[in-house]
């Protein structure tokens, strides 16, 4: 004997459900795997290894210059009527 549908969910519909909720958890775990095996293969990659150095590099040379300017300009009325566009030619 069934349910009123007013009271609640079927069983069918409950074991739908749960079904839906397995395969999606499924399918996060396969796509984290795949990620994860991805990731591994970029970091033995030529280009991962020289990203890796690259910002192991840039925080080095960041607590090296810790407090100074990056760019520092000496005379902003100079660099105001400069022609970046003729410059060289």
């Amino acid at each position: 004997m069934g349910q009123c549908p007013c009271f609640g969910s079927s069983e069918r519909e409950r074991a739908a459900a749960e079904a839906d909720r397995l395969e999606s958890q499924d399918a996060r775990a396969k796509a984290a795997e795949a990620a994860q095996r991805r990731q591994e293969e970029y970091d033995k990659s030529a280009a991962g290894r020289a990203a890796k150095a690259q910002m192991k590099a840039m925080k080095e040379s960041k607590t090296a210059n810790q407090g100074e300017p990056v760019l520092k300009v000496s005379d902003v009325k100079r660099l105001s009527g400069f022609d970046f566009m003729n410059y060289g030619s």
